[in-house]
Protein backbone atom coordinates (compact mmCIF):
# COMPACT_ATOMS: atom_id res chain seq x y z
CA UNK A 1 0.00 0.00 0.00
CA UNK A 2 1.51 3.30 -1.09
CA UNK A 3 1.67 6.18 1.34
CA UNK A 4 0.19 9.52 0.45
CA UNK A 5 2.28 12.66 0.70
CA UNK A 6 0.53 13.77 3.92
CA UNK A 7 1.26 10.42 5.56
CA UNK A 8 4.91 10.61 4.55
CA UNK A 9 5.19 14.14 5.92
CA UNK A 10 3.62 13.04 9.20
CA UNK A 11 6.06 10.13 9.52
CA UNK A 12 9.05 12.39 8.77
CA UNK A 13 7.85 14.97 11.30
CA UNK A 14 7.29 12.32 13.97
CA UNK A 15 10.71 10.72 13.51
CA UNK A 16 12.38 14.15 13.31
CA UNK A 17 10.75 15.08 16.64
CA UNK A 18 11.99 11.83 18.21
CA UNK A 19 15.49 12.35 16.78
CA UNK A 20 15.59 15.91 18.10
CA UNK A 21 14.77 14.73 21.64
CA UNK A 22 16.91 11.58 21.56
CA UNK A 23 20.16 10.99 23.44
CA UNK A 24 21.38 8.19 21.16
CA UNK A 25 20.27 6.21 18.11
CA UNK A 26 20.71 2.66 16.83
CA UNK A 27 20.11 1.56 13.23
CA UNK A 28 19.50 -2.14 12.73
CA UNK A 29 18.32 -4.61 10.13
CA UNK A 30 15.17 -6.41 11.24
CA UNK A 31 14.93 -8.77 8.25
CA UNK A 32 13.96 -12.24 9.44
CA UNK A 33 12.00 -11.22 12.54
CA UNK A 34 8.41 -12.44 12.75
CA UNK A 35 5.47 -10.19 13.52
CA UNK A 36 5.22 -11.55 17.06
CA UNK A 37 8.93 -10.91 17.64
CA UNK A 38 8.56 -7.32 16.39
CA UNK A 39 5.52 -6.85 18.66
CA UNK A 40 7.54 -8.15 21.61
CA UNK A 41 10.44 -5.84 20.72
CA UNK A 42 8.09 -2.85 20.52
CA UNK A 43 6.61 -3.69 23.94
CA UNK A 44 10.09 -3.89 25.47
CA UNK A 45 10.99 -0.59 23.80
CA UNK A 46 7.97 1.18 25.29
CA UNK A 47 8.82 -0.18 28.73
CA UNK A 48 12.42 1.06 28.54
CA UNK A 49 11.74 4.52 27.08
CA UNK A 50 12.97 3.81 23.56
CA UNK A 51 11.29 5.18 20.42
CA UNK A 52 11.23 2.40 17.83
CA UNK A 53 10.24 2.89 14.19
CA UNK A 54 10.38 0.78 11.04
CA UNK A 55 10.80 3.32 8.27
CA UNK A 56 11.73 3.63 4.64
CA UNK A 57 15.28 4.78 4.10
CA UNK A 58 14.35 7.85 2.05
CA UNK A 59 11.97 9.00 4.78
CA UNK A 60 14.55 8.24 7.47
CA UNK A 61 17.17 10.33 5.66
CA UNK A 62 14.74 13.27 5.54
CA UNK A 63 13.75 12.76 9.16
CA UNK A 64 17.30 12.84 10.53
CA UNK A 65 18.29 15.77 8.31
CA UNK A 66 19.21 18.73 10.47
CA UNK A 67 19.65 16.62 13.62
CA UNK A 68 22.82 15.24 15.17
CA UNK A 69 21.94 11.83 13.73
CA UNK A 70 22.54 12.90 10.13
CA UNK A 71 25.73 10.83 10.32
CA UNK A 72 23.59 7.67 10.17
CA UNK A 73 22.68 8.26 6.49
CA UNK A 74 25.34 5.78 5.30
CA UNK A 75 23.80 3.01 7.41
CA UNK A 76 20.29 3.54 6.02
CA UNK A 77 20.38 0.68 3.50
CA UNK A 78 17.89 -2.18 3.29
CA UNK A 79 15.15 -2.82 5.86
CA UNK A 80 15.68 -0.28 8.58
CA UNK A 81 14.66 -0.23 12.22
CA UNK A 82 15.46 3.03 14.03
CA UNK A 83 15.71 3.06 17.83
CA UNK A 84 16.10 6.37 19.67
CA UNK A 85 16.92 6.53 23.39
CA UNK A 86 14.67 9.13 24.94
CA UNK A 87 15.58 8.98 28.65
CA UNK A 88 18.90 7.18 28.97
CA UNK A 89 21.76 7.20 26.42
CA UNK A 90 22.35 3.46 26.62
CA UNK A 91 18.71 2.31 26.61
CA UNK A 92 18.35 1.72 22.85
CA UNK A 93 21.71 -0.05 22.66
CA UNK A 94 20.82 -2.28 25.63
CA UNK A 95 17.44 -3.10 24.14
CA UNK A 96 18.75 -3.98 20.68
CA UNK A 97 21.78 -5.86 22.07
CA UNK A 98 19.66 -7.96 24.45
CA UNK A 99 17.06 -8.68 21.79
CA UNK A 100 19.74 -9.58 19.23
CA UNK A 101 21.06 -12.21 21.67
CA UNK A 102 17.65 -13.91 21.65
CA UNK A 103 16.99 -13.36 17.92
CA UNK A 104 19.99 -13.62 15.65
CA UNK A 105 17.98 -12.16 12.75
CA UNK A 106 18.26 -8.67 14.31
CA UNK A 107 21.53 -7.16 13.13
CA UNK A 108 22.97 -3.83 14.29
CA UNK A 109 24.32 -1.67 11.47
CA UNK A 110 25.40 1.52 13.23
CA UNK A 111 24.81 3.71 16.26
CA UNK A 112 25.32 7.32 17.14
CA UNK A 113 25.73 9.37 20.29
CA UNK A 114 26.02 13.13 20.19
CA UNK A 115 26.47 13.29 16.44
CA UNK A 116 29.33 10.81 16.42
CA UNK A 117 28.90 7.72 14.25
CA UNK A 118 29.98 4.51 15.96
CA UNK A 119 30.50 1.09 14.42
CA UNK A 120 28.10 -1.76 15.11
CA UNK A 121 30.76 -3.44 17.28
CA UNK A 122 30.65 -0.55 19.74
CA UNK A 123 27.15 -1.50 20.87
CA UNK A 124 28.60 -3.30 23.91
CA UNK A 125 30.36 -0.13 25.03
CA UNK A 126 27.23 1.98 24.65
CA UNK A 127 25.00 -0.64 26.27
CA UNK A 128 27.22 -0.58 29.36
CA UNK A 129 26.66 3.13 29.91
CA UNK A 130 25.08 3.68 33.33
CA UNK A 131 21.46 4.72 33.65
CA UNK A 132 20.67 8.13 35.10
CA UNK A 133 20.12 6.67 38.57
CA UNK A 134 23.37 4.69 38.43
CA UNK A 135 25.29 7.75 37.27
CA UNK A 136 23.86 9.84 40.11
CA UNK A 137 24.74 7.11 42.63
CA UNK A 138 28.32 6.98 41.33
CA UNK A 139 28.58 10.77 41.50
CA UNK A 140 27.27 10.87 45.05
CA UNK A 141 29.61 8.08 46.16
CA UNK A 142 32.54 9.98 44.65
CA UNK A 143 31.48 13.21 46.32
CA UNK A 144 30.96 11.55 49.72
CA UNK A 145 34.21 9.57 49.72
CA UNK A 146 36.49 12.39 51.00
CA UNK A 147 34.03 13.38 53.73
CA UNK A 148 33.56 9.82 54.98
CA UNK A 149 37.33 9.23 54.95
CA UNK A 150 37.83 12.43 56.96
CA UNK A 151 35.28 11.35 59.58
CA UNK A 152 36.92 7.91 59.82
CA UNK A 153 40.27 9.64 60.35
CA UNK A 154 38.83 11.88 63.06
CA UNK A 155 37.28 8.85 64.77
CA UNK A 156 40.61 7.02 64.62
CA UNK A 157 42.39 9.59 66.82
CA UNK A 158 40.31 8.96 69.98
CA UNK A 159 40.35 5.23 69.22
CA UNK A 160 44.15 5.20 69.12
CA UNK A 161 44.27 7.13 72.41
CA UNK A 162 41.98 4.59 74.09
CA UNK A 163 44.09 1.71 72.77
CA UNK A 164 47.30 3.34 74.05
CA UNK A 165 45.77 3.93 77.49
CA UNK A 166 44.51 0.33 77.56
CA UNK A 167 47.97 -0.94 76.58
CA UNK A 168 49.62 1.11 79.36
CA UNK A 169 47.04 -0.19 81.85
CA UNK A 170 47.67 -3.78 80.75
CA UNK A 171 51.44 -3.24 80.97
CA UNK A 172 51.14 -1.83 84.55
CA UNK A 173 48.86 -4.66 85.62
CA UNK A 174 51.29 -7.22 84.23
CA UNK A 175 54.25 -5.53 86.01
CA UNK A 176 52.49 -4.96 89.30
Amino acid sequence: MALRLEQKQAIVAEVNQAAGDALSAVVSDYRGLTVSQMTDLRAKARASGVYLKVIRNTLARRAVQGTEYECLNEALVGPTLLAFSQEDPGAAARLIKDYAKENEALEVRALSIGGQLLAAGDIDRVAKLPTREEALALLMATMLAPISKLTRTFNDVPGKLVRVVAAVRDQKQAAG
